[in-house]
Parts: structure tokens; sequence; C-alpha cells
């Protein structure tokens, strides 16, 4: 085969190669992009915590003081940030049992149970709230809508006014940018930080203690 009978395959390759560089430069992401999201989504958190009613606060540091035995449970992305309240509460000293594990034991009178659902309209959340009450244990429900079926359940009800995936109603939470309940499920993350930080102060215990506890064997 001639040097001749190889170019017609070499240019259209050499096209090829050029109209990709082309797409790729049309697709490449303007990083100043990374900064405007950010800066967006920190003053979206922001909002939130200046919405965020005072009302139960010390309530809720009452019973997590008073009380040693603690369950916490929670579906997707917001209980995967309870969870993470959950270990915290236990290097505080708290006997705390994650709701959906095997082990964890039958709930008393004596107990606090801590469950966050952002519409407080979940089917199954709903249907936990309705047994836990049965035992006579305190029921804390964290959400973005306090007057939800399962928030009027609560004994206690620490409101998070960020936009949630599911509110029957959204107007009056902090509007986002961002996919579904992400809003919300960031903003109980550090909600959660938050009143572990002034529970710790509030009781004087040490961060050495907190330590101390956390699991020896990694």
């Amino acid at each position: 085969m001639t040097r001749d009978q190889h170019e017609p395959g070499e240019q259209h390759r050499g096209e090829s190669e050029e109209k990709h560089r082309e797409e790729s430069e049309e697709k490449r992401v303007d990083m100043s992009e990374f900064r405007e999201i950010s800066a967006t989504v920190v003053q979206e958190l922001g909002e939130v915590f200046r919405r965020v009613p005072l009302d139960n606060i010390e309530a809720a540091l009452d019973a997590l003081e008073s009380h040693q035995r603690i369950f916490v449970l929670g579906i997707g992305r917001e209980g995967l940030g309870s969870k993470a309240f959950a270990m915290r509460l236990t290097h505080f000293g708290k006997t705390v049992h994650w709701g959906w594990d095997d082990t964890t034991p039958a709930v008393t009178a004596d107990d606090l149970f801590i469950m966050p659902s952002g519409p407080a309209n979940i089917p199954h959340l709903h249907y936990i709230a309705e047994q836990v009450k049965k035992t006579g244990a305190t029921l804390l429900v964290a959400t973005a809508v306090p007057d939800g079926p399962t928030a009027q359940l609560a004994d206690i009800v620490l409101t998070v006014p960020a936009h949630t995936y599911g509110a029957d109603d959204p107007s009056g939470l902090v509007p986002t940018i961002q996919a579904m309940g992400s809003l919300f499920e960031q903003s109980l993350w550090i909600f959660w930080d938050v009143l572990y930080l002034m529970l710790v102060r509030r009781t004087g215990a040490k961060f050495d203690d907190l330590v101390a506890r956390h699991r020896n064997f990694e």
C-alpha cells in the first residue's frame, strides 16, 4: 500500500482528534464555579442556623443529660448524620443503641429515643414513632416540618428549617440550589455537632475523656 493510500484515513483521524479537542474545551469546567457553588452552600447553611428556633434546645439538652440510655434511628443521609451523633454520645459516656442494629434491645420508659425525619411524614418512621410512644420513652424528633404528623407525636421537637426532600409544603424552609434533601441533611449533621458541643460545655466534660472512650481496636 502506498503512502498516498494512507492519507485519507490519516486525515480523517486528524479531523476526529481535532473535533474531540474542541468538544473537550467546551466541556471543561470553569474552576471558578467551585468557589461560587461552595459559597452559596455555606450561605444556605448560615441562613438555616439563623432561623433555627431556640425554644426546645434546652429541653433537648436536659433530655440528653438526664437519660443514660439513648436510642438513635434514622434513614438515608439524615440517618447517617444522626448515626455520627450516636457515636459522639457514646464517646460522651452514654449507652447508645443504633435502632437498626440486630443487637438493639427493647426500648423502655426510662430511655430517650432520637429520630430525624425531614418532612415528618415518612410512613415507616411514623409507625416506629408510634411504637416508641407506647413504651413511654421520651421521643425527640428533629425535622424541617414541626407540624408534620410524626413531629406531633414527639415529646421534644427540634426544628431545622432547611429544604428537605418530601415536604408537603416547603414554603418557610430555607431554599437551596442543591439536590433533594441535601441542605437538611448537611444542616442536621452540623446541628447535632453544635448540640453535642453545648452538652459538653454544660456538663464540664473533657475532650480527653471523650477520646478515651473512642473505639480502641482500629
